[in-house]
């Protein structure tokens, strides 16, 4: 079987749209659908079939898109080897990353890479909630995404999951707050204040659901902004209070805003790289993802350096997995 009609049919079990697998792959949608058409003749089974007005894989079409992927990995591995032969880390990563670790990681990050001849890094951000992070490894080699302790939207999609850090969530109060003077914080305490919140549905959304259980008591959600920065805006100017990421928090205001632990709720997210296999066995992403790692240690331990006891942050995973 041809290695190319194979890789059409693994796009189009993660795609699900021969209009998706044409555009990502830049052909027609009747060309992909061809190709198809002869890689069915040469497996002598039937590997679509229609359901309303699209196409879906067979059990046999299934089969052999898991065999499409296991193809790939092993001929990515085999290009790996020899460019580790070569010391030859060249060619263009993609990243896609949520802002507040962009903001993070990667100006630290590219200015290593700078240093590595012919490896080019392009980066850009989106803002998914949590299900959008694993189909945004369809079209880029490497996802920066974070999850909650206890959810794991990735799971059972067969990518390659790198842990980066493990950051608290912090409650920021104005410089002001009655509370600011404390060295942590319950859930008792808040409760009843005012908060700035996420958007519906997402993450942050369900620790204050937490926070309301333990604390026995309804949080007041007056505004709700995505943007971080907007959010430390509002809790700066004294119109609430909010959950902050203890080492992405703008920081940029001193004197105006405070972090506090929170105690008796697991109040911290999981940042992670998310990859295909086959993208995750490439140099040049690898070399990229090892960079990503030292990165988010270097800037965990600073922030564990500095930060008062009672503040201290959870030690980062360095090993890789398969979700």
């Amino acid at each position: 079987m041809d290695v190319q009609r194979l890789e059409l049919l693994r796009e189009l079990a993660e795609r699900r749209s021969i209009t998706e697998v044409a555009r990502a792959t830049h052909r027609t949608p009747s060309a992909v659908s061809q190709q198809l058409k002869v890689l069915e003749r040469e497996a002598g089974l039937p590997l679509t079939e229609r359901s309303g007005r699209g196409l879906i894989l067979t059990d046999a079409g299934r089969a052999l898109a898991r065999s499409a992927t296991d193809v790939a990995v092993a001929l990515a591995r085999a290009n790996a080897v020899w460019d580790e032969f070569r010391n030859h880390v060249t060619g263009e990563v993609s990243l896609v990353t949520f802002p507040t670790a962009g903001e993070m990681l990667l100006p630290g990050a590219l200015q290593q890479i700078a240093g590595v001849p012919g490896l080019i890094v392009n980066c850009t951000d989106k803002d998914p909630e949590l299900s959008d992070f694993p189909a945004l490894t369809a079209d880029f080699d490497i996802v920066l995404a974070y999850s909650l302790r206890g959810q794991l939207p990735w799971g059972g999609r067969g990518l390659t999951v790198v842990p980066l850090m493990t950051e608290p969530l912090d409650v920021g109060l104005p410089a002001d707050h009655r509370l600011a003077p404390r060295a942590w914080i319950g859930p008792a305490d808040v409760v009843g204040e005012t908060w700035i919140g996420a958007p519906d549905g997402y993450p942050f959304e369900r620790i204050l659901h937490q926070i309301e259980q333990q604390g026995g008591g309804q949080a007041l959600v007056a505004q709700r902004f995505a943007d971080m920065r907007l959010i430390e805006a509002f809790v700066m100017a004294g119109l609430g209070i909010a959950l902050v990421p203890r080492y992405t928090w703008g920081g940029d205001q001193p004197g105006k805003l405070v972090l506090k632990p929170l105690r008796g709720v697991d109040a911290e997210r999981q940042i992670v790289a998310l990859m295909r296999p086959d993208r995750a066995e490439r140099l040049a992403v690898r070399t990229v993802v090892d960079v990503l790692r030292a990165e988010a240690e270097r800037v965990q331990a600073e922030h564990t350096a500095s930060a008062p006891p009672s503040s201290s942050s959870s030690s980062s995973s360095s090993s890789s997995s398969s979700s």
